[in-house]
């Protein structure tokens, strides 16, 4: 399989979060290649209009524990394409590394997976899931989540970029809108209304000392992030509602953190825009200790589909684990070395030739 040339194809394509067709669209482009080397391989593409997925496996018995290998097609934006030195979308092909958005987030650990599932032998039970949409909280992987749930998984592979490195896990994340309320009035006589924008800031100001944030020794300290603050219609009226949104990440449910937000006087109302579980495969799982890979001891920074993945394969262990540079990731000029598309193709090559089923 031409992995270089199928890379660039696809980073080529503008696959922005929430533009379904763009992301369906590259979905059945890399169908395509697969009925090309695997014709064998049974196909279940997703009903969700606005969040599509496909799920692709070897024919074999569905009690058979499969590998699943679980890759998102959507990227984040490319608001200042005028900075970038090359067009986000040429996939330019230079000293070694293929340029543009989405190289190493995650389209390489695609197009490894890609060419692993193609190599199969028809009889190993493996699975690769193409979800939409996990750069906005991994909404096609939560569609295609009762689809997965049918399946015995056995082992669960998401090739973000990591470097070819083998990540354990990470935090989960948690996501807030929380409004406050006031009531408007002129601008010259602010005694008359209630500004919602100064509550709101009082709220942001004491949150910092007293929200109740926990630790795990693998995962680290959680943190919050007020990413995003609106409020006010014009500068000569007095603010009746304002909003934050809150990124919150979480290394345990959290129901506690959202408790604590609604409880708050300022505040009222809280809407949840992501809530998803941290994900932890210990160090010592037999699995693990298999991959033809180096293990870190420290979890990813960033959320994957795993934490909508983790809930439905019933223990499964799931690594994050592929080509790609994670400071690349969401950057201006992101790129993908080569060498380490090559490498994980391999790997996961072996990794699956290896899967016991």
């Amino acid at each position: 399989m031409d992995v270089v040339g199928l890379l660039r194809e696809l980073v080529g394509r503008v696959t922005v979060s929430g533009d379904p067709g763009s992301q369906r669209d590259a979905m059945g482009a890399v169908v395509e290649v697969l009925r090309g080397h695997a014709p064998h391989l049974q196909v279940t593409e997703g009903s969700d209009p606005d969040h599509p997925w496909t799920l692709l496996r070897t024919p074999t018995d569905p009690g058979r524990p499969q590998l699943l290998l679980a890759c998102h097609i959507d990227t984040v934006p490319v608001p200042d394409a005028g900075e970038w030195q090359r067009d986000p979308f040429g996939a330019d092909l230079d000293g070694g590394r293929v340029w543009g958005r989405g190289g190493s987030d995650m389209k390489a650990g695609l197009v490894a997976s890609v060419a692993a599932l193609a190599g199969a032998d028809p009889e190993t039970p493996v699975a690769l899931l193409l979800t939409s949409d996990e750069e906005i909280g991994s909404k096609g992987a939560a569609a295609a989540a009762s689809a997965v749930g049918e399946q015995r998984i056995g082992a669960v592979i998401v090739p973000e970029a990591t470097g070819n490195e083998v990540v354990l896990g990470h935090k989960g994340a948690l996501w807030l809108a929380v409004r406050t309320a006031g009531r408007a009035a002129h601008g010259s006589t602010p005694e008359r209304g209630h500004n919602a924008v100064l509550d709101l800031a009082a709220l942001l100001t004491r949150a910092g000392g007293e929200i109740p944030l926990r630790s795990d020794e693998f995962l680290g300290n959680e943190t919050w992030n007020p990413g995003m603050v609106a409020g006010g219609a014009a500068a000569n009226v007095v603010p009746d509602r304002a909003e934050a949104v809150i990124d919150m990440r979480t290394v345990a449910d959290g129901g506690a953190l959202l408790r604590w937000w609604q409880g708050q006087p300022e505040v009222a109302d809280v809407e949840v825009r992501v809530d998803l579980p941290p994900v932890g495969t210990p160090a010592d799982d037999p699995w693990v200790a298999t991959l033809p890979g180096p293990v870190l001891s420290k979890p990813a920074t960033y959320f994957t589909d795993a934490s909508v993945l983790v809930e439905v394969v019933q223990g499964a262990p799931i690594v994050v684990w592929g080509p790609g540079t994670p400071a690349v990731m969401h950057a201006r000029d992101e790129y993908v070395e080569l060498a380490e598309l090559e490498q994980a193709a391999a790997a996961f090559g072996d990794v699956v030739g290896r899967w016991p089923g």
